[in-house]
């Protein structure tokens, strides 16, 4: 059933990064409920539900928000719940009469979640932004990309959902912990831009060590160096090198064919360029699925690059069941593994005109107030 098994959630929907947080400790065993805008469970869907996997393993319940009675029904939840989840600009839950002075009042162990992109105070507090604009405040855009080249914008996953997600579900759990002990809930403010600034602790500390360059790509794993890199094949494919300690780096160049004593040492930065030239050379002499047969059961750290279609028929994902089928639908697997609670991917993404009276029932919603209710049009129902 999962270690969250019993854990009930409110997820007050939004874009991304907040579903995000709902799906991974819905795949741990949680009992989420998805609250969405009427509107939107009304208009429909911009993609296939089937495809939209944040919204896994959810309850769903679409619900009129700017109508007392339908505030009146969230706020009920709260109370039940053992934690909320909510993404939105600060100030609009208060707007809506769910801020968390009100929530904790009707439910005083209540884990109150709040993501932002710039925090709930400060300057930018109210300023609109995405991910792009919180990793590029954060430092780390401006740490990634090409030697004399631009910044090169990364996926959505360095803010969004490694700042954002996570650091909200890392907080959400810490906070039920202490709530345990302590019978008290409290609120946990999840920034992005805090978040991207915690993840490059590592990197901030090289820096201020004098062995991180804010040059883009000069230094050991941005690029930089040529055994952490990424190389053109044959077949105009790539291979990923990441044969940093001194022992697989001497595999990488045996399993090239190259002889170290004729090449430049693999610390002799100034001689980088050069290296990068002889490896690249050989790289370019096979094609990707030719080098990672060469490649195979060693430890020189060298990997084809796979594409989003690719990665799930690869043998080690096969193996691994890192990725499921369900109806043909391919979907990441929940991470991370149990011994004893295994996580699941539970129901498909639901509509909330389909389960939103069976998911309120479930919240202890009176099937007759769930009937007004529908009737008056302040839920979503096929009706």
């Amino acid at each position: 059933m999962g270690p969250l098994n019993g854990i009930r959630i409110v997820e007050m929907s939004n874009i991304g990064p907040g579903p995000f947080c709902g799906m991974l400790l819905a795949d741990l065993g949680a009992e989420v409920v998805s609250v969405q805008r009427l509107a939107a469970a009304d208009l429909g869907f911009d993609i296939d539900r089937r495809f939209d996997f944040l919204n896994r393993s959810k309850q769903a319940v679409a619900i009129d928000l700017k109508s007392a009675e339908g505030v009146a029904v969230v706020k009920e939840m709260i109370g039940r719940a053992d934690m909320l989840i909510e993404g939105f600009r600060p100030g609009v839950m208060e707007r809506l009469g769910l801020g968390h002075d009100i929530c904790l009042g009707l439910n005083p162990r209540l884990i109150y979640g709040r993501m932002t992109g710039w925090g709930q105070d400060g300057p930018l507090s109210q300023t609109a932004g995405h991910d792009i604009n919180y990793i590029a405040m954060a430092g780390a855009l401006a740490a990634i990309g090409p030697k004399g080249g631009d910044p090169s914008v990364p996926l959505n996953l360095v803010g969004d959902f490694a700042g954002g997600s996570l650091y909200l579900a890392m907080g959400l759990l810490a906070a039920l912990l202490e709530a345990r002990r302590s019978g008290e809930g409290q609120v946990v403010d999840a920034a992005m831009v805090d978040g991207v600034a915690s993840l490059m602790a590592m990197h901030m500390g090289y820096r201020q060590a004098k062995f991180w360059s804010l040059e883009r790509g000069t230094n050991a794993v941005d690029g930089g160096a040529p055994w952490y890199t990424t190389y053109r094949t044959k077949d105009g494919r790539w291979v990923a090198v990441g044969a940093v300690e001194k022992r697989f780096y001497g595999e990488l160049v045996d399993k090239l064919g190259l002889d170290a004593g004729t090449l430049p040492g693999q610390h002799d930065v100034k001689r980088w360029d050069e290296l990068r030239a002889v490896f690249a050379e050989r790289f370019a002499a096979k094609t990707r699925d030719e080098w990672e047969a060469v490649f195979a059961a060693s430890d020189a750290c060298v990997s084809p690059v796979l594409d989003m279609d690719e990665a799930p028929r690869h043998p080690a994902a096969r193996v691994r069941q890192t990725y499921l089928d369900r109806d043909g639908v391919v979907e990441p697997a929940p991470a991370p593994r149990f011994s004893r609670t295994p996580a699941a991917a539970g129901s498909p993404p639901a509509d909330p005109r389909d389960t939103t009276a069976a998911a309120l029932a479930a919240w202890g919603i009176d099937r007759e107030r769930i009937e007004s209710l529908a009737q008056a049009g302040l839920i979503a129902s096929r009706a």
